[in-house]
C-alpha cells in the first residue's frame, strides 16, 4: 500500500483567490514542449453557473469517476499525443475556476495545461496476491483526495495492472463543477472511435421525449370531435400541473422535515466526507432487453426494478441478522411491518446535451458546442418488499417512472435553487439543497452507453464503470450499457454498507428472478421476437 500512496499525487483543493500568470511556450508538433506536455488555452473568462458553484461547497464537493478497461495494456505515451488533440480543446478542461478578489463570483479562466499534472502513472508492485483488490483499493483511496483548483480539476490515472476483467485500467476523475454526469460522459465518448470504423464515434440510441406520447394520439385522431381533443388537452395540462405541484411540495416536505425510514444503509451525518468504495459487476444487457421487451416497458424500468428488488433481499438479509435461522425451506420476510420510505435522488440534466458528433466536431474543428450544469433533481420512491411475483418489482417501477415523466419536478428544482441563489447566495442553496438531498437515502443513475465495441486513444475498451464521490449518500447506484453488457457500479461508505459485493450477488440474483418470471408466465416469446427485431 505504500506504493500506491507514493504513485498517487494527493492534492487539497481550495477555494482561495488565485493569481494567474499565462506564459508562453515553444512546443512541437503535438503541441508538447520539451519540459513535459504544456498546452496554452485561450478563450473569454465567463462565470461559473450555480450548480456549478454549488459543487465547491464543502457538503457538495463532489467527483466523478469513470473506470475503463482496456483490452490491451496501456501505453501512456499516447495520452500526452492524444490529451492535446482532444480533450484540452474543450474550454472547461483547460481552465481554472478563479474567485474574483472584488466581486467575489467564480469564474472560468483560461490557463497554461501541465499535462504531468493531470496524467499519474502510480508504482505498481510487480508481485500481488489480488489485482482486482489492488484496483479496488486504488480507487477508494483515490476518493480521499482532491484536486488542487489552482488547476484545471480532472487528472487521468493510468494503471499497467492487468485485472480479472481488463489488460490495463484507466480512471478519469473530474470534478462535478466542470459539467454533469451525462454530458462529462458524451465528452469521453466523443474521443473514442468504433473498433470496426475507426472514423467514426459511438452510436448512441437517442431517447424518445417522454411526453411524446401524450399528444401523438391528438394529432392523428382525425375522428374525433374538436371538443374531445381540446378536453383531452386541458386534462392533460392539468394532471402535468397537478403532477408538478405535487412533487415540488413533496421537495420542500423533504428539505424541511421529510426523512427517509432509518435502515441499515441510511447515511449518517457527514458521510460526504468519507472515503468510497467502488465495486462493480457486469450482467447480460440481452436479459435485461429481453425482459423489457417481453413487458413492453423500458431498460430504465428493468434497472430500477432490479434495483429494488436487490435492496429488498439485502436489506432483508440485513433485518434479519442476529436472527434465529428457521432452515432454507422457510421463506422469511424479516423486513419491518411498518412501510419502508426510502427514496433516491436523481440529478437532471435540464439543458439538452450536445450529441457525441457535436463534440467530437468541438474538438476536430473548434466549432462550438453545447455546455452547461444546468441540474435539476428528482426524488424517486423505492418499492421496498417481499414480493411473490419477481415481475411486481419491474411494474412498480414502470408505473413510478410513469407517473415522473409526466411531471416537470427537474426543471422546478433547478428554477428553485437557482432563485434561492440569486436571492441569498451559494450558502443559503447549499443548505437547501444538502437537505432535500441527504433527507433521502441514495443516489440512482442509468447512462446509455455506445452499441458498438469502441477505441479510446487507440486502446479497446473492456468495460466502463462511472460513479462518483463526495455525496451526502451511503449508497450510489450507476447503471451503465455496453454493447451488450451492463455494468452495475456501487460506491458505498464501508461503515454504512461493509459488504457491498453481497448486495451486487442481490442485484445479480435478481435479474436472474425476474428472467427466470418471463419463461415462466409465457412472455418469453414475445421478449425474443422483440429483440431479434432491435
Amino acid at each position: 500500500m505504500e506504493s500506491l500512496t507514493k504513485g498517487l499525487k494527493w492534492r487539497q483543493s481550495s477555494l482561495k483567490p488565485i493569481q494567474i500568470t499565462k506564459r508562453n511556450t515553444i512546443t512541437n508538433d503535438d503541441g508538447i514542449d520539451d519540459d513535459g506536455a504544456y498546452m496554452i488555452a485561450t478563450g473569454e473568462e465567463q462565470p461559473l453557473s450555480p450548480a456549478a458553484r454549488l459543487f465547491h461547497e464543502p457538503d457538495f464537493n463532489i467527483y466523478v469517476v469513470a473506470i475503463m478497461g482496456s483490452k490491451y495494456p496501456i501505453n501512456p505515451r499516447v495520452a500526452y499525443e492524444k490529451l492535446p488533440q482532444t480533450l484540452l480543446k474543450h474550454p472547461r478542461f483547460s481552465s481554472v475556476q478563479v474567485v474574483d478578489k472584488n466581486s467575489g463570483i467564480m469564474k472560468w479562466v483560461p490557463t497554461i495545461v501541465n499535462l504531468n499534472n493531470h496524467i499519474i502513472i502510480p508504482n505498481i508492485p510487480q508481485t500481488l496476491d489480488s489485482p482486482d483488490k489492488f484496483l479496488e483499493d486504488y480507487v477508494y483511496n483515490l476518493s480521499k483526495t482532491s484536486i488542487d483548483s489552482s488547476i484545471p480539476m480532472w487528472d487521468i490515472h493510468l494503471l499497467d495492472l492487468k485485472t480479472s476483467d481488463a489488460e490495463g485500467v484507466g480512471i478519469f476523475r473530474i470534478h462535478h463543477s466542470l459539467g454533469d454526469g451525462t454530458s462529462l460522459m458524451s465528452l469521453l465518448l466523443a474521443c473514442t472511435r468504433q473498433v470496426n470504423n475507426p472514423n467514426a464515434v459511438p452510436t448512441i440510441p437517442r431517447k424518445k421525449d417522454s411526453n411524446s406520447g401524450w399528444f401523438s394520439s391528438l394529432s392523428y385522431d382525425r375522428g374525433g370531435t374538436w371538443w374531445k381533443r381540446w378536453f383531452m388537452v386541458v386534462c392533460m395540462v392539468f394532471w402535468l400541473v397537478w403532477n408538478t405541484l405535487v412533487d415540488v411540495g413533496y421537495i420542500m416536505a423533504t428539505a424541511l422535515f421529510l426523512k427517509d425510514t432509518e435502515t441499515p444503509i441510511t447515511p449518517k451525518a457527514g458521510v460526504e466526507h468519507n472515503p468510497k468504495r467502488f465495486v462493480y459487476r457486469t450482467v447480460s444487457l440481452d436479459d435485461m432487453k429481453l425482459i423489457k421487451n417481453a413487458m413492453n416497458m423500458t431498460i430504465n424500468d428493468v434497472a430500477i426494478g432490479m434495483t429494488q428488488a436487490g435492496l429488498s433481499q439485502y436489506l432483508n438479509r440485513r433485518y434479519g441478522e442476529g436472527k434465529k435461522d428457521l432452515g432454507a425451506t422457510v421463506k422469511k420476510n424479516n423486513l419491518p411491518k411498518k412501510k419502508i420510505r426510502l427514496r433516491s435522488n436523481l440529478l437532471v440534466n435540464i439543458r439538452p446535451s450536445s450529441g457525441i458528433q457535436e463534440l467530437a466536431d468541438m474538438m476536430e474543428k473548434n466549432s462550438e458546442a453545447k455546455w452547461g450544469n444546468w441540474i435539476g433533481y428528482v426524488i424517486l420512491p423505492l418499492t421496498i418488499g417481499i414480493r411473490d411475483d419477481p415481475l411486481d418489482y419491474v411494474r412498480e417501477a414502470n408505473a413510478t417512472i410513469n407517473r415522473k415523466k409526466h411531471s416537470l419536478e427537474a426543471l422546478c428544482s433547478f428554477s428553485v435553487a437557482a432563485l434561492v441563489f440569486k436571492l441569498f447566495g451559494v450558502k443559503a442553496a447549499n443548505i437547501i439543497s444538502h437537505m432535500a438531498i441527504g433527507h433521502t437515502t441514495m443516489g440512482f443513475s442509468n447512462l446509455v452507453g455506445p452499441q458498438e465495441e469502441i477505441r479510446f486513444y487507440g486502446h479497446e475498451m473492456e468495460y466502463l464503470a462511472p460513479s462518483c464521490y463526495g455525496h451526502p449518500h451511503s449508497l450510489m447506484i450507476n447503471f451503465q450499457s455496453y454493447v451488450n453488457k451492463m455494468t452495475i457500479v456501487l460506491s458505498v461508505d464501508e461503515t454504512t454498507i461493509p459488504d457491498p459485493q453481497k448486495l451486487l450477488d442481490d442485484f445479480e440474483t435478481s435479474l436472474k428472478l425476474i428472467k427466470e418470471a418471463v419463461y415462466a408466465k409465457g412472455l418469453v416469446e414475445q421478449g425474443i421476437s422483440k429483440l431479434a427485431s432491435n
